[in-house]
């Protein structure tokens, strides 16, 4: 891969290999994604109804077409960042969210709340995401999968104290000046740091990636390839990793939105049901970070499968829980949700490279917010038409389980130009 040379002092006076700095930088960044995060607009459910009036069923209408609207510019994000890199595009899409969230401060009604939410879903669990993700991506090969379950860790953190947060926020000031505290949170944090220490390929500084000397050469057949967005598109592994990581985004969502619905048909009162929770994150960070390490030494497809066979078992869980194994349900949920961070954050610089990671990305991305957003409409109306849930949840189980045999027999794509021994999968792998 041809990169031009460049030079940076903060990265020649960096005491460590600075992929760790960028590291910590996104990580900073997917944190701050939470004003677009579900978890962090729920919070502010109650109290937007309250105040503009309106009907829970149309909020959530809108709040599932900003989503699906938002994720329509991610492959322009995505080809930007491979054109300007994360350092410019960080400062773009934090002012963004940090001036949505304004904007959602001022709603009045129905159309500005729409609005509202096109901005904070696209910017924040879209456009901040991506670049938080490409920045570490970009700096780390061999280490990737750690990389990225470190980074999941500490999105899980996050994920524990940010709602309390802002529902003290929201208790202290009201909905709105919370709103503005949030994008003041964005833009004194993630805007400055992102926007001067992030950095572009480590080789336009001189640097190799995940060590600043260089590594031993990788084993046979795991040497890093490099392939266009348009190349990465036309392979069967794209769209294979693709509508897998957006089934499960589907399908877990579901589960998560309708959970205390699909809780109470299993006997458990609200209280029993929160219980989930904790499982859920304790053993979803440690998935990420487990299935990160496990993707930097094993092919993609054998954790893709597992991903997938874990959904499986979730969605019959969901029939089958009761009150005592509530723990278990948690966490076979958090460990397929686990997965799929480390998935959807390894797989496709793993098969495609780092030169157009963040157009395969965008586009992938798409797919996913896509997914999340179908999820609770698909369990909704599944429950709608047969007065039950068992139904909808079983046949959905028959989807992961179809996608996790075909995954086993995926192989590392071979871009052109690249002989088959480059790209040939070692047994070990």
């Amino acid at each position: 891969m041809s990169i031009p040379r460049e030079r940076s002092r903060l990265v020649d006076r960096s005491p460590v290999f600075y992929g760790w700095v960028v590291l910590a930088l996104g990580t900073l960044g997917l944190v701050m994604t939470t004003p677009g995060q579900t978890l962090g607009v729920s919070v502010f459910l109650d109290p937007i109804l309250d105040d503009l009036g309106a009907e829970r069923g149309t909020v959530s209408l809108l709040y599932t077409i900003g989503t699906l609207t938002g994720a329509v510019a991610l492959p322009f994000v995505g080809r930007a960042l491979d054109r300007y890199g994360p350092r410019v595009m960080v400062a773009v899409v934090a002012t963004g969210l940090a001036l949505a969230c304004v904007w959602m401060a001022n709603v009045r009604d129905l159309t500005s709340l729409a609005i509202g939410f096109i901005l904070i879903r696209g910017l924040g669990q879209g456009a901040l995401g991506l670049v938080s993700v490409h920045a570490i991506t970009i700096w780390f090969v061999r280490r990737r999968g750690l990389a990225i379950g470190l980074a999941g860790v500490g999105m899980a953190v996050a994920t524990a104290f940010f709602p309390l947060l802002i529902e003290t926020m929201v208790g202290a000031w009201g909905w709105r000046w919370a709103y503005v505290a949030l994008g003041g949170l964005v833009a004194i944090t993630i805007l400055p740091l992102g926007a001067i220490f992030f950095r572009r390929d480590p080789e336009r500084y001189g640097v190799t990636p995940d060590a600043r000397a260089p590594l031993p050469p990788p084993p046979p057949g795991r040497e890093e390839i490099h392939m266009s967005a348009g190349q990465a598109r036309r392979t069967v592994a794209f769209w294979y990793i693709a509508v897998s990581v957006a089934t499960i985004s589907a399908l877990s969502t579901g589960l998560v939105f309708h959970h205390f619905d699909l809780m109470s048909v299993r006997g458990m009162d609200r209280l029993a049901a929160a219980g989930v929770f904790v499982p859920l994150a304790l053993v979803s960070a440690a998935t990420n970070m487990v299935a990160g390490i496990l993707l930097d030494r094993v092919a993609p497809r054998f954790v893709v499968s597992a991903m997938l066979v874990a959904m499986a078992a979730s969605l019959t869980g969901a029939m089958l829980v009761a009150e005592p194994t509530l723990w278990i349900y948690g966490a076979v949920l958090g460990l397929t949700q686990g997965a799929m961070g480390a998935v959807s954050g390894t797989a496709y610089a793993s098969y495609f490279g780092r030169r157009a990671i963040g157009g395969i990305k965008g586009t992938a991305q798409t797919l996913s917010v896509g997914g999340a957003a179908a999820g609770p409409l698909l369990l909704a109306w599944g429950q709608a038409a047969t007065g039950s849930y068992e139904g909808v949840l079983f046949a959905a189980a028959l989807w992961p389980l179809a996608l996790a045999i075909g995954a086993l027999f995926l192989r590392r794509p071979r871009p052109p130009g690249v002989t088959t021994s480059q790209t040939k999968t070692p047994p070990s792998s």
